[in-house]
């Protein structure tokens, strides 16, 4: 007999992964739709810039509020926070119950620092402080870009108890930066006096778009290609790189939270920072539509998906330990691609640059649709 819908998310978190739903809409939450995914078994919610911008521009929910904000003279950028601060709030009150089951593990609601400051350390701070401040729920994350120069932001705000969603992570080295600034944060707190368990942390690491560059260049090199053995030996690597990043990076979390070097922070309270697979769709029509979930399901991880996944995963998806599986295999990729000139590095490093150019496009598009809303 096949799993049930309900099982399979629950068995998710037998296996000590934590489902989440990366989507936020005020007609999801006005209609209940995200309260029965809660339900389900989703225990958490992720967001961004361009989830916000798809709701707030895809539906007429949010332009009464918006004329009203107007009328009374917010700025559009206010109208901006207030908007997703009421989203953030509401979905969180509505996981509080989940948050305190699991004794703060989970249950979390995660909401974006602008991109606009995704280099800038000290705005990043500064604007995290102020949505944590507005929302105001134990339950919510703040969301910081991973760029290089995030580590003082995450330290900081780790050391004030302000619980962060580190984002667009794709390498293994960008992961390693934050997990140290998020032990360095806590350290800063250990040190002021302060409770450890209280604050929290991911590490969201972006999967499918390391397929996309990949992919694409591959193609470039089978299209060369006269041979036909030569072509088939390159595609062997198409839709493999992102989840063979994947494991690399969690057998580098596995390291680093090791008690060997996390202990001393453990004893006193401290949680690890969990993996968390963002970016968990498809976008090859040509995999399945399960790749990012089937494959990546591991002990203290967080899978967040996009509104389609979580429905095909109920529907068809595949439940077994995979993550610390074909390690070997993964290696072998990584060294093929380094042989056809493609360094893996280098093409994180592309995609954490495109991500914060993507998302501030986001906020862009979303700020123009406000002044024409209130025009």
């Amino acid at each position: 007999m096949s799993d049930t819908p309900v099982n399979k998310l629950q068995k998710l978190r037998q296996f000590g992964q934590s489902p989440w739903y990366d989507n936020i809409d005020r007609r999801l939450i006005d209609s209940g739709e995200l309260r029965s995914f809660f339900d389900m078994g989703i225990v958490g919610v992720t967001s961004n810039p361009t989830i916000f911008e798809k709701a707030i521009n895809g539906s007429a929910v949010y332009d009464e509020k918006i004329k009203r904000l107007k009328k009374e003279g917010k700025s559009l950028e206010v109208i901006y926070d207030d908007l997703t601060a009421d989203d953030v709030r509401d979905a969180a009150d509505m996981l509080s119950g989940a948050y305190d089951r699991t004794e703060g593990l989970d249950g979390y609601v995660s909401i974006e620092v602008l991109p606009l400051y995704a280099h800038d350390p000290k705005k990043t701070i500064e604007y995290a402080r102020h949505i944590h401040k507005k929302v105001s729920r134990k339950n919510i994350m703040i969301k910081v870009p991973g760029t290089p120069q995030a580590p003082e932001a995450i330290r900081s705000l780790i050391s004030e108890g302000i619980s962060v969603n580190v984002t667009l992570l794709f390498s293994v080295e960008q992961y390693e930066r934050i997990a140290l600034a998020y032990m360095d944060g806590l350290r800063d707190r250990l040190r002021l006096g302060l409770d450890l368990k209280s604050v929290s942390s991911v590490a969201s690491v972006f999967i499918s778009r390391i397929d996309t560059k990949i992919d694409n260049i591959l193609d470039v090199f089978i299209n060369r290609e006269a041979e036909v053995e030569a072509r088939d030996k390159i595609a062997v690597l198409k839709g493999k790189m992102a989840i063979a990043n994947a494991k690399f990076i969690y057998r580098r979390f596995k390291e680093l939270f090791d008690d060997r070097i996390f202990g001393d922070l453990k004893a006193w309270g401290a949680r690890v920072q969990r993996p968390l697979w963002a970016s968990t769709s498809s976008k090859n029509p040509i995999y399945s539509d399960c790749i990012y979930v089937d494959n990546l399901i591991g002990p203290m991880t967080v899978n967040t998906m996009p509104h389609q996944t979580v429905l095909a995963f109920l529907d068809h998806g595949h439940i077994a330990l995979t993550l610390e599986s074909d390690l070997e295999r993964a290696e072998a990729y990584a060294l093929q691609l380094g042989e056809l000139g493609v360094n893996l590095t280098t093409i994180c490093e592309e995609a954490q640059k495109e991500g914060v150019l993507a998302f501030g496009r986001s906020v862009d598009a979303l700020m123009d649709s406000l002044k024409a809303k209130v025009n």
